[in-house]
């Protein structure tokens, strides 16, 4: 079905005219696919990630070998969300020139590209689906919701709180409301 502004009223829920390509923290979570609990189980307020859980953990940490100015910090799978903090660094400007003198340096990169948070976002979606769907032979099917909720970390105490928020998430996992059957 083709996209009608009459029918299809989606509603942003990003900060409306924030630069999401903006050095700084962003927490996000993403959720499966009808919430379904692919990644694992919560054991004794563990989780235990099965085949698709290491198959997120590891496209999460390869995120910066695909983009070089980002760095991870906390995370955690879950049955059927993910949570974690993303940080999109600055991109350092390249010296130029050499020799006795101290060297120059241009104001900014021209030769990396900055990749927004939703192109960062996207990708690690890609390619975690296209792995897990080649895991169960299903191409195509979809693994993630459509979307991804995401918060733009304003300072050092909300950092830590979203840090201990996520390092806690396994032992409140039947309190989330994630957690299936929730209303």
């Amino acid at each position: 079905m083709n996209y009608n502004p009459d029918i299809h009223h989606r509603r942003s829920i990003r900060l409306r005219g924030y630069d999401y390509s903006r050095p700084g923290a962003y927490f996000v979570t993403i959720c499966a696919q009808n919430r379904e609990c692919l990644f694992g189980d919560v054991v004794d307020g563990v989780m235990v990630l099965n085949d698709f859980g290491r198959v997120v953990k590891d496209c999460w940490h390869g995120l910066p070998t695909h983009y070089c100015h980002v760095a991870l910090d906390e995370s955690v799978i879950m049955p059927n969300h993910f949570h974690g903090i993303i940080i999109l660094m600055p991109i350092d400007p390249i010296p130029v020139g050499a020799g006795l003198k101290p060297a120059r340096t241009e104001s900014a990169r021209t030769d990396i590209k900055r990749h927004g948070l939703s192109e960062i976002v996207r990708g690690f979606k890609t390619f975690s689906a296209r792995y897990i769907n080649e895991i169960r032979n299903a191409p195509g099917v979809k693994l993630w919701q459509r979307n991804y909720w995401e918060r733009v970390v304003r300072d050092e105490d909300e950092l830590n709180r979203i840090r201990e928020y996520i390092r806690t998430n396994p032992v409140r996992w039947e309190m989330d409301q994630l957690y299936p059957g929730q209303p």
